[in-house]
Formats: C-alpha cells, structure tokens, sequence
C-alpha cells in the first residue's frame, strides 16, 4: 500500500561533479521544482509581503510554524477557515514544521547563534523541559502551561493542513556532549515513532511525512541517524539538529549526512538560508531550504546583492548592503541592475534609503520584495546550472567578489 498516494518526487538531471541534482515534488496543492528555497511565514503571513506578490516573486513554496500557530490563533481556528491555504489565501504548497526547533530555541537560542559560536550553553530551565512525554513549556504570550507531544505535533500539523509536515523532534545545540546528544537522538527517534503512528491512523492522503536526521557532529551518530530515516516509510527526510560551530564544520556535517541518506526521497535542509550555504547543500544533493534570513535581513535594511555588485571597494564582501548607510543616499541606481522584481523596476537605492530613514513600511515590503525575488533567482540559476552541467560557474557567479 502506498503512504503517499498523491504525493511524488522525480530527479531529473543529476550532476557528474558532485551530488547536486534537480527534480519535480509533486503535492495536492502544485508542483515544485527543486532545488527549491521555502520561506518562512511563521505566523501564517509573510512579514510586509501578501501572498499576491510572493506569487509575483515566482515563490513555489512557503512554511508557517506549529509552535507559534497551536499558541495563537490555535490549529482548531484555521481547520474552521478551511486550513492554512485558505485562511492565509495562498494556493500553493505548504510546508509546516513540527514545534521541534522552537523548543530548541526556547532552551538553547537560534542556529545562527550556534553556527557562530556566540552560545555559552545556558539555559533557561523555566522555559522547556524535555521528558519522554514531550515538551513541556509556558507560552511566550501569556506563561500559560503547554504540553507538546509528538502526536500533539502531529494533530495540530493535520488541523493546520500544510501538505508536507515533520515529525516532533529534540534539537540538540552544538555546546552539548556526545552522550547528551546520543541520548537526545534516541528520544528523537522514539518520538519519530510515535508521530508517524498518529500520522498514520489518520492518513487520508492528503499530508507527506518528513523524518529528521540528528546526530549532532558526531559521524557515528549520524550513520544512526541516516539509517534510522531510511529505515521507515517516511515521504521524506530533514536534515536536523546541531550542525557545527563553523559553516566548514556545518559543511562537514550535511556531507556526512548526505552521503547515507536514501537518493530516492527528497531531502530538506532545516534553518539555513545564506546564499554561500544553499550553494553548498545543492552541491551535497540538498533539495529544499528554508529559512527566516531573507525578509528578516529586508526589515533591517538589507538587501541581498552578489558580492561583485557591492559599490564597496573591499575584500570579504558580505551577500547583501545595508540600505540605512549614508553611502546610499544619494545613489540612485536600483538595488540590483540585473533584477527584474518590482522594486529594482521602480526604486533607486537612494530612495529606499530615505524611506528607511523616515521609518515608512514601504522600505521593509520592498527590500522583502527583492529579497524573495532574489532567493528564487538564485534557485532558478542552480537548476538551470545542473541541467547545463555548469553549476560552478552559477557559484563563481553569486559568489565571486
């Protein structure tokens, strides 16, 4: 019996260099072309951006979160207004994540924080316990007590009706030891276990299950984390849990992981959205990301813009300019001359600066326009660079000072 009756994932062309590949993911709400990017509307709305323009910026796919959504307005309310689509008017595929990273964050901070090393490892024990049970934790909006289990994951992910959905998990931070982190892995499994009963009494089809792979930076634990997904019927896998101090050492560890996860099922990359990155993990044979990064960065001034295009004279130059900075005030050029978003169609970098300055919700739409424009530009150069067979040089091409 097939799990996943309307649900399928095609490769298409596969690099002879590395493992980077593209394909179709098809799901009852559309098709997606991989590699993909999935931005984050955590709270059922993109931050400044209506479903309407996501759509102009050629967005394939977007993500809302558990945690935030089961606390307010509640999964109950959205299954009333007809489930996550309907209620936040987009028609496309949806992805939702389980709840398992904010517990992470709750306890630990974000994965930025610890690819960068900033975490001492405190931890706000009134905030999050981790029993077998689940995760106990007082709401952020009003301390009320909360339990979320793995089938309470899972209950609230089939109320919110996103198509792709994942298990509950633990994710381990990075300042952890190997023992905490097996042990986390082992919970994470049992709960993996758990939440795919409850998927499965209630499977209509309509939902893909995705697995995650712990593991933290330990190879021998990730070897038991990959053979544990590829073991069970699940639609499709995560690559999960700490990833290292550095980004090398993050690269290390989506290598290790790759390299023992089923080619068949398409493979999702959690939290990581930096350009140098998503050129990486497509390079690994990572099919879809997903991250807060770009639209974050656009209500903070930045606009993303390939290195070579920086009006900066400097070694190092980051993957965006910030728009608050003097140097952009009188500039009148678009963001990016090579862009066809609307933004770069109808304002100069001078403007948005101004707008900027004067605090107008009009600067943070549309440097978050450019933004999604930009990361689906991006993706849309790696699949035709695979398919030509000339992805080095879509990477010299973004990345390249």
């Amino acid at each position: 019996m097939n799990t996943y009756p309307n649900f399928k994932f095609t490769v298409n062309h596969r690099a002879s260099d590395s493992r980077a590949r593209t394909g179709l993911y098809e799901t009852p709400h559309g098709s997606i072309e991989t590699p993909a990017f999935i931005f984050c509307a955590t709270k059922a709305a993109m931050k400044g951006i209506a479903p309407t323009d996501m759509r102009a910026a050629n967005t394939q796919i977007i993500l809302s979160n558990t945690y935030h959504l089961m606390l307010n307005p509640g999964s109950e309310r959205v299954a009333k207004a007809g489930g996550l689509h309907k209620f936040m008017g987009w028609d496309g595929p949806m992805f939702t994540d389980s709840g398992g990273f904010q517990i992470f964050s709750l306890g630990h901070g974000s994965v930025a924080e610890e690819i960068k090393g900033k975490r001492s490892g405190s931890r706000n024990k009134s905030l999050v316990k981790i029993t077998e049970e689940g995760a106990h934790f007082r709401s952020y909006l009003d301390g009320s007590k909360h339990l979320l289990t793995p089938e309470r994951s899972i209950q609230i992910q089939r109320e919110l009706g996103a198509d792709l959905i994942v298990v509950l998990d633990e994710c381990t931070p990075f300042h952890v030891d190997k023992r905490y982190t097996e042990r986390s892995m082992l919970l994470s499994h049992r709960w993996a276990l758990r939440s795919y009963d409850e998927f499965a009494r209630h499977n209509d089809g309509k939902q893909a299950l995705y697995g995650i792979v712990q593991g933290g930076v330990y190879p021998d634990l990730r070897k038991i984390g990959t053979d544990f997904v590829n073991s069970h019927d699940f639609f499709a896998h995560a690559v999960g849990g700490s990833l290292g101090a550095t980004k090398e050492q993050m690269y290390d560890v989506v290598g290790m992981t790759m390299e023992n996860l089923d080619p068949k099922r398409p493979v999702h990359l959690l939290g990581i959205g930096g350009i140098s990155d998503i050129l990486n993990g497509v390079e690994q044979g990572i099919d879809t990301f997903d991250c807060v990064h770009p639209t974050r960065l656009a209500r903070h001034g930045g606009a993303l813009l390939r290195p070579s295009l920086h009006p900066e004279v400097k070694p190092n130059r980051r993957e965006h300019i910030n728009l608050r900075n003097a140097i952009f005030q009188e500039d009148f050029n678009p963001i990016d001359p090579e862009c066809a978003c609307s933004t770069c169609q109808n304002f100069s970098r001078g403007y948005l600066h101004y707008l900027l300055k004067a605090q107008e919700l009009l600067a943070m739409q549309a440097i978050s326009i450019h933004n999604v424009f930009t990361m689906n530009r991006l993706l849309t150069d790696i699949r035709h660079g695979i398919s030509n067979n000339n992805l080095a040089q879509v990477k010299q091409y973004w990345l390249a000072s």
